[in-house]
């Protein structure tokens, strides 16, 4: 026997929906300003972003793919895609027959340099201005809060 359903109340499910909405937008608009504006995909934009935080721009493919919460199959095809066009390169990894890492090459290091502005600018005029002060510290901490909970039960 299964337990049963914990429904959502009216109050939790227009506040989960409502979540659902601003973040399938945003993420829509974002997607698309990068497309158009820079040529980049958001799925390079974050691959080139996490490199670009890293030391030497290099991570190992697993590390990258667990970042980002992708599958290594999709993390590797993108990775993939990513190198035909000359934004990352792909080394092995000597301690570990089967690992590689993504480096990331001065074109990509150019696209992301080129992004960047435009992403900041979105997130300001799409999201950012709308909030105030203390809504943006109270997001902070919610958004902080559920995503230490997803890590510890990772």
């Amino acid at each position: 026997m299964t337990d049963p359903v914990d429904w959502l109340t009216t109050e939790e499910q227009h506040a989960w929906r409502s979540f659902v909405r601003l973040h399938e937008r945003l993420i829509g608009r974002l997607s698309h300003l990068l497309q158009t504006e820079s040529h980049l995909a958001a799925a390079d934009y974050a691959v080139l972003v996490n490199l670009t935080d890293v030391p030497e721009g290099r991570q190992r493919y697993q590390d990258l793919a667990r970042a980002l919460e992708w599958e290594k199959s999709r993390m590797s095809h993108h990775l993939a895609r990513m190198v035909r066009r000359g934004l990352v390169v792909r080394e092995d990894c000597p301690e570990d027959g089967r690992g590689a890492f993504a480096v990331i090459t001065e074109a990509g290091r150019e696209a992301i340099a080129a992004a960047a502005p435009l992403h900041v600018r979105a997130v300001r005029s799409l999201f950012l201005d709308h909030l105030t002060a203390d809504e943006l510290r109270t997001l902070a901490e919610i958004s902080t809060r559920v995503v230490e909970k997803l890590d510890d039960e990772a």
